[in-house]
């Protein structure tokens, strides 16, 4: 017997209670994700039909140990002026805006906790 139907509900992003106002401001004012709910250690943000959440946990000190552990994936429709957007921003970009063989393109950067999130632009349906 299996686990049931399931889909995704969405992401959460834990932090310290010293770095929650950062990584909000971050998610809210440099990616600008429009914003579910907002309370007191906990802000939540439409995430496509999803949601991505940065709350406070009780565990969580410091910058990510393991940013290579997981990647949080952004859809643009213009990568490059995302890109140029991040820089003006002061964001840690990680890797620049490149074609993919695939024929997107991708560019990666980090969060103010460390953890690494890319852009992607898928390329046109034909």
């Amino acid at each position: 017997m299996g686990l049931g139907p399931v889909w995704p509900a969405g992401v959460l992003v834990f932090t310290s209670s010293g770095r929650f106002d950062e990584m909000a401001r971050f998610y809210r004012d440099v990616l600008a994700l429009p914003v579910r709910s907002d309370r007191p250690g906990f802000i939540n943000f439409a995430f496509g039909d999803q949601r991505l959440t940065v709350a406070i946990h009780s565990e969580v000190s410091g910058s990510s140990r393991d940013p290579d552990r997981l990647m949080i994936n952004f859809s643009t429709h213009d990568v490059e002026s995302a890109v140029a957007h991040l820089t003006e921003a002061g964001v840690d970009i990680v890797r620049y805006a490149e074609r993919e063989k695939w024929g997107g393109w991708v560019a990666t950067f980090r969060d103010p906790d460390g953890n690494l999130l890319q852009l992607l632009e898928l390329p046109p349906v034909v």
